[in-house]
């Protein structure tokens, strides 16, 4: 196993490249100032560093994995779809696409994209550390863009993942490689400036608490609850770890 530089970076350099999570945890606070803040100005946050420039062009480069699934008359969920905008890496044609989220507001976004191309779809409105409400057995193929680093605890989620596909079925999507160097450096010359012009938030709270799942360790639970049939780091694909890059792709198969 090749040693991660997280593992031998002093605490203090830990905090400003990947959260002080020894002081803060990786559960949020309801109650904190921050965390408060950080709900009323999420969206501003993404559309400002992750919908335009590079970032628009490192989520993309997770995107692209799509067009290598099959979608063709099969039912797909998406979890936090977002704006769906990996639609334009399609090569085939979904029978019905279901969109799952917490907030109403981003649902209607993806569906009115949907309803734009003339792919039917299913809407469901979800609540929090709730089961999801869908059968076992149902769906063909689970999207997961930029989610998984974000779920805490992770488990129980792949769980439930793992009871609504089919068998055979598959889980595709990208992550961020968080926990890497390449990532956090980014990120102190990206979302930390934003940070500091913008709010009075400490990234050091937020970073943590919004991404606590490193990229290594989500690639771990899914080699254990999946079969791994694509994994592709982004942009040195010949350099497979996550220090050195800021994507990771995959896609992974339920077992029939």
């Amino acid at each position: 196993m090749s040693i991660k530089i997280r593992n031998i970076v002093p605490d203090f350099l830990f905090s400003r490249l990947w959260g002080d999570r020894k002081t803060f945890g990786l559960s949020p606070r309801d109650d904190d100032p921050c965390w408060r803040e950080w709900q009323t100005m999420y969206l501003d946050f993404y559309q400002d560093n992750q919908r335009r420039g590079f970032g628009a062009i490192v989520n993309d480069a997770g995107y692209r994995v799509m067009s290598d699934v099959d979608l063709d008359g099969k039912t797909i969920l998406e979890i936090g779809p977002g704006d769906i905008r990996h639609i334009e890496f399609w090569n085939s044609r979904p029978q019905k696409f279901i969109l799952a989220d917490i907030q109403e507001g981003m649902l209607l976004k993806g569906v009115g994209k949907l309803d734009d191309a003339g792919i039917g779809s299913e809407k469901l409105l979800l609540k929090r550390d709730q089961p999801l409400p869908i059968p076992d057995s149902s769906v063909d193929v689970v999207v997961s863009f930029y989610s998984l680093e974000h779920i805490y605890p992770l488990r129980p989620y792949l769980q439930q993942v793992k009871r609504v596909l089919k068998p055979g079925g598959i889980l595709v999507g990208a992550i961020p490689c968080e926990g890497g160097l390449a990532w956090g450096g980014g990120r102190l010359v990206t979302s930390r400036r934003w940070y500091k012009k913008h709010t009075s938030i400490n990234p050091d709270k937020i970073i943590c608490w919004e991404h606590p799942n490193f990229a290594d360790q989500i690639v771990s639970m899914l080699d254990v609850e999946f079969i791994r049939e694509r994994l592709q780091h982004w942009p040195f694909a010949w350099v497979p770890l996550i220090d050195f890059n800021l994507v990771l792709k995959f896609v992974y198969r339920l077992a029939p």
